[in-house]
């Protein structure tokens, strides 16, 4: 299969549909069984690593899993979820009862609330312009997430039926991968197991959000009902309703099954025109309730 380039955000903008019908699929939790090595032995170790955390390690691991992987923030952008990590670990009394100091994220606030981009080139670039000390070591720790996932997150390969389902898909739709993971790892992801020849573009955090992401590709080209998106978090649903298109849920924890349904009958109805309505809700009904807005230790 050939290689594919990064996109980027005119590759979008211009896409030219070769097929009626438009499929996005996201990567990590959905293709990949990559979100649990790349939160448990990346992420959360390295937030403890760089604000000095070791005293208050269990709490930490514990709010940043429930954030990244079983709530309804699962799947969103690092700095959002780090935000989200660190304002539900000051709410703790635990945290207090330990005298352990946490990290101002009043900078990262304010940088989520400016719509800068949520990428390390956005980082960078917003840094540049305000100076800020704290996103000068936020960006410090993103750079080492990466390069700890590249060294870490290695030969995952796809769920079987993730990989069967691409194939079906690349022959009949047009299908782009679309992710907040930077591009850079999936480009190495997809290309290790041999499936970026499956899509005709790989998107990731640079280009901005999913939502953006499928609207570059698929406003004015394609008849209601055509487009899909494939995801394993709430906010793949909540682009897909954006930007005006279906969804198919990879369950958290059920994956592969997911998959089995998708391509042996969920497909075949998205391509029939018969996904939509009763079908779709009840693949999303069952998936949301695999995910709660509110951690376990929350007793409001």
């Amino acid at each position: 299969m050939n290689d594919i380039a990064p996109a980027t955000r005119e590759d979008l903008q211009g896409f030219t549909p070769e097929h009626e019908t438009f499929v996005g699929i996201d990567s990590d939790g959905c293709v990949f069984d990559s979100m649990e090595i790349k939160q448990k032995a990346c992420f959360h170790p390295l937030i403890i690593q760089h604000w000095n955390l070791g005293a208050v390690d269990e709490l930490v691991r514990e709010t940043a899993s429930f954030v990244n992987l079983y709530s309804k923030g699962r799947g969103v952008n690092r700095l959002v979820a780090l935000l989200s990590v660190f304002d539900l670990l000051a709410a703790r009394p635990e945290i207090r009862s330990a005298g352990v100091a946490l990290p101002d994220m009043t900078d990262l606030q304010q940088m989520l609330n400016s719509g800068a981009e949520l990428s390390n080139e956005g980082l960078r670039r917003h840094i540049d312009q305000t100076g800020s000390d704290a996103l000068a070591s936020l960006y410090d720790w993103s750079l080492a997430v990466n390069n700890k996932i590249a060294d870490t997150a290695q030969g995952i390969p796809p769920f079987e039926y993730a990989r069967k389902s691409l194939a079906r898909i690349r022959a009949t739709s047009d299908a782009v991968c679309i992710s907040q993971t930077p591009t850079e790892a999936l480009i190495r992801e997809w290309h290790e197991n041999a499936i970026d020849g499956e899509v005709r573009l790989i998107a990731g955090q640079e280009l901005g959000t999913k939502q953006e992401h499928l609207l570059m590709a698929t406003a004015g080209r394609y008849a209601e009902g055509k487009v899909l998106m494939i995801g394993d978090a709430p906010g793949d649903r909540k682009a897909a309703v954006g930007a005006g298109a279906l969804f198919y849920p990879i369950d958290p924890g059920d994956e592969n099954e997911s998959w089995r349904r998708f391509h042996e009958e969920a497909y075949d109805r998205f391509l029939a025109g018969s996904y939509a309505g009763t079908y779709e809700a009840e693949r999303i009904k069952g998936f949301e309730a695999l995910l709660p807005e509110h951690p376990p230790w929350d007793t409001v």
